[in-house]
């Protein structure tokens, strides 16, 4: 076990400094929680190889999934509606966490609020965990006396998000298996298969027909150059990346995806999807109209349509109604700026952007049930076609072979 040095306050609000041993940080904050202590501070003295403890812990961490989240704000809200004091609650949610990454940001804000920071500026600390939107919200129910509202809110945007991804997961899943299969099947083909082949054939002392050599050229290639192409190919992976991780590649990265033939109009649709459901909870959260839209364009995930979401901001800014602005940017059809119009004149934009939202999720249920119903004859044509190529190659020359042999 390890040794940690701790620094909490008793019920009085004295201040108390101890050390204890005990397997983790998280087991000294539950034994001072139930001796009536609060935790401000959990250091390891580094005793007993906690340097190695610690090594493996920060390695195994993982960014927290919307899952994750989503029952973090779902649970927050339940314990600050029954009365929990903030502190308690999130140090509660550090012990039960699954997500290392996840309890030790929770520990990391309990000191912040401990410090006398708000919740919002704690939670601000640690954008890779909480974006802007989550902090807004926490923000803005800061100053209405109603976090746990926000949480309420937060956790059902999270569970609409997470739900819209795993259809679109769902649905490029098959696709994705399959062309991973073909392009195993092409390599083992092409290093194992076809050389066997080309022995045999090299004893016909004859011209081989087109199909075969090029099959045969295809896999000396691939059997000579495969180092050179692999190299190749994790060089071009790296560079990629680290150019979408640049603003102008990840801007054209983001516009490129709303281009790709079959998908791009489903990208595209389920990223206005984001908006209006991130938006019409910001909006029914309280948050100015202006400081939405700001807020919006970083939660979108799409650095284009982020910038779109900016230009609206401005048109607000300069006095243009939402649903001039949202006409300009050329992204929404006219159903979605009629009701927009309508939500305006009404009052009840939010919940007319929950309709806009639920509009496109429809719209990318029925753009995957179609994408699957294109997809598999594109793959049969294109499974078929490797295969028609493979049995010309291979066989091609055995059917030259008997014609000879007949003619003999």
């Amino acid at each position: 076990m390890a040794v940690f040095l701790y620094k909490a306050r008793n019920a009085a609000g004295e201040a108390v400094e101890g050390r204890m041993e005990a397997p983790s940080a998280e087991l000294v904050a539950s034994q001072l929680l139930g001796a009536g202590m609060t935790p401000v501070e959990i250091s390891p003295t580094g005793e007993q190889g906690e340097f190695w403890t610690r090594l493996r812990d920060r390695l195994n961490e993982r960014k927290p999934t919307l899952d994750d989240l989503a029952l973090m704000a779902r649970q927050l809200h339940a314990l600050l509606r029954a009365g929990v004091p903030i502190l308690r609650a999130l140090t509660g949610l550090a012990e039960t966490t699954r997500n290392p990454l996840l309890a030790r940001v929770l520990r990391d804000v309990v000191v912040e609020i401990e410090s006398g920071h708000p919740l919002s500026a704690a939670l601000n600390q640690h954008p890779e965990v909480f974006n802007s939107l989550f902090v807004s919200m926490v923000q803005v129910g800061e100053a209405t006396g109603r976090v746990d509202e926000a949480f309420l809110q937060l956790s059902r945007y999270l569970e609409k998000e997470k739900e819209l991804r795993e259809r679109i997961k769902s649905a490029l899943r098959y696709p994705a298996t399959v062309i991973g299969f073909v392009l195993v099947a092409l390599a083992i083909l092409n290093i194992y298969v076809i050389p066997q082949f080309a022995r045999l054939f090299a004893n016909f002392k004859t011209e081989l027909p087109l199909p075969t050599r090029i099959l045969i050229a295809t896999s000396d290639f691939f059997v000579h150059y495969w180092p050179f192409m692999a190299l190749a190919l994790v060089s071009a992976v790296v560079a990629a990346v680290r150019w979408v991780a640049t603003p102008a590649g990840r801007r054209a990265w983001d516009r490129f995806k709303l281009h790709i033939p079959l998908v791009g109009g489903i990208v595209l649709r389920a990223t206005l999807a984001r908006f209006a459901r991130a938006f019409a909870v910001s909006l029914r959260a309280g948050v100015p109209v202006v400081q939405a839209l700001g807020v919006v364009a970083l939660a979108v995930d799409n650095r284009w349509v982020g910038e779109h979401v900016a230009a609206m901001r401005n048109g607000v800014e300069r006095g243009d109604s939402l649903t001039r602005t949202a006409n300009a940017t050329g992204l929404f059809t006219p159903l979605v700026l009629q009701m927009l119009a309508v939500g305006e004149e009404s009052g009840a934009v939010d919940d007319l952007l929950d309709q806009v939202a639920e509009f496109y999720e429809r719209e990318v249920d029925y753009d995957l049930r179609r994408l699957a119903a294109a997809i598999e004859p594109i793959m049969l044509v294109l499974v078929g076609g490797l295969v028609l190529i493979l049995a010309l190659g291979i066989f091609l020359p055995m059917w030259d072979l008997i014609d000879a042999v007949k003619g003999k």
